[in-house]
């Protein structure tokens, strides 16, 4: 197993062990920070989710690089990523930290455009690459979800706004955006369905 996939493999694995530091009842304490009460597994889930980004950031550029791209790492990667992404905003929706409608249409882009990747793939061969929208809505979804586990402790100046909270609409605002954006350059795909 060469090392993009061994990294594809830690982060599969970090999901279950960021998934547990939240849901259950482990009591490591807090940690009183920038005027605000941090749960100290809140802390370590936000590691390893940050952790997790990290590997995720490393693993595709690795693979390009060292020209390693894997059947295996083409299916695992965005389902890992899929898969800690959605665990956190269903978790930080139990912690009321994000609205259900939020999360619900972030989950559902994210379903659908998989959806649809799988389609492209099978009828054209070919993946449309994430265009700028994309990756400043993954940037922006990672951050936010890192500081709304953190209680979304810094604020924009002169408001009540956390900045994890503004990062959440952003990251809505290019997720709709995106989405469009995807099914918008692979429309082709449907053309029959249209006749």
């Amino acid at each position: 197993m060469n090392l993009p996939n061994k990294l594809t493999l830690i982060r599969i694995i970090m999901i279950p062990l960021f998934i547990i530091l939240l849901s259950c009842d482990i009591n490591m304490g807090t940690v009183i920070w920038l005027g605000t009460s941090i749960q100290v597994t809140r802390i370590v889930a936000a590691i390893v989710f940050a952790a997790a980004c990290i590997t995720d950031f490393l693993d595709g550029q690795i693979a390009r690089r060292q020209h390693l791209v894997t059947n295996f790492g083409k299916f695992a990667d965005p389902l890992a990523d899929k898969m800690i992404v959605m665990s956190a905003f269903i978790i930080l929706v139990s912690f009321g930290f994000v609205p259900a409608w939020v999360a619900a249409v972030i989950v559902c882009r994210e379903l659908a455009v998989t959806g649809l990747r799988l389609i492209v793939v099978e009828n054209d061969g070919q993946v449309i690459a994430a265009a700028w929208p994309g990756k400043i809505k993954t940037f922006s979804q990672m951050i936010a979800i890192i500081l709304l586990l953190l209680n979304d402790f810094l604020f924009i100046p002169f408001t009540t706004i956390g900045f994890g909270t503004l990062l959440l609409y952003i990251c809505l605002l290019f997720t709709v955006y995106s989405g469009v954006e995807y099914f918008w350059k692979s429309r082709f795909i449907f053309a029959d369905s249209f006749k």
